[in-house]
């Protein structure tokens, strides 16, 4: 019997494994528990040799191993994405990478995506309210022309999220609002008001996500290049 496409795949991963990536992902907070070793850079090379498929992608995903998940990230068919898909994968999110490869390489490209990211956002699993403002930071950088309300209509979530004392949570949400702030102009003045709101709530993360954003959305350097556009 040959080897299914989705085998032959996981055998070039094993076999391309290395522990001291490993022993390296695991120090930027990765849970490597599943975790074979490898660079996103090799992955990609991998997704570019396979293309998209749709199938394989689904194949890969539930043989739970860490990199074949990312790898299904790069390789599905955005369009063939279902919402149930979505919120099986979300379910099944144990990693920051993982979540933000989900959300950065193809659930933004969903039509489901902006829906996601404002129903996510209120999820009690920590990646899955981690991916909703994943999903809303990859938007703001790959939706090129979506209009300044779709964002303005993510503020209320950010607000309401900005007291999650948890890591991958508050980071998430201080990535969000910085990528919104840095889109254009309309949107730089109105992130910088939301975060000015949050700042004055009574919450270590709120007053954290608020000053790192605020730091950065009024720096001369986003300034100059938001006015170049």
């Amino acid at each position: 019997m040959k080897a299914s496409e989705c085998a032959k795949v996981i055998v070039a991963l094993r076999s391309a494994s290395n522990p001291e990536w490993k022993q390296s992902m695991s120090k930027f907070g990765v849970n490597t528990d599943n975790a074979l070793g490898l660079s996103v850079p090799f992955l990609r090379s991998m997704a570019k040799t396979i293309g998209i498929n749709h199938n394989l992608a689904q194949e890969l995903w539930s043989s739970g191993i860490h990199e074949a998940r990312i790898l299904a990230t790069m390789i599905d068919d955005p369009s063939l994405v279902t919402e149930k898909q979505m919120g099986r994968w979300a379910s099944d999110m144990d990693s920051w990478d993982i979540c933000d490869s989900c959300c950065g390489n193809l659930f933004d490209r969903t039509r489901f995506a902006y829906k996601k990211a404002k129903e996510w956002a209120k999820a009690d699993h920590e990646f899955t309210k981690r991916a909703g403002f994943a999903i809303m930071a990859a938007l703001a950088v790959h939706d090129k022309t979506a209009n300044d309300g779709l964002f303005i209509g993510f503020f209320p979530c950010i607000v309401n999220a900005a007291d999650d004392e948890r890591n991958f949570v508050k980071k998430a949400v201080n990535w969000s609002l910085r990528n919104i702030g840095k889109r254009n102009l309309t949107l730089n003045k109105a992130a910088i008001r939301v975060a000015t709101q949050i700042k004055s709530m009574d919450s270590r993360s709120a007053r954290w996500i608020a000053s790192d954003a605020l730091r950065e959305l009024r720096s001369p350097a986003v300034a100059a290049r938001l006015r170049a556009r």
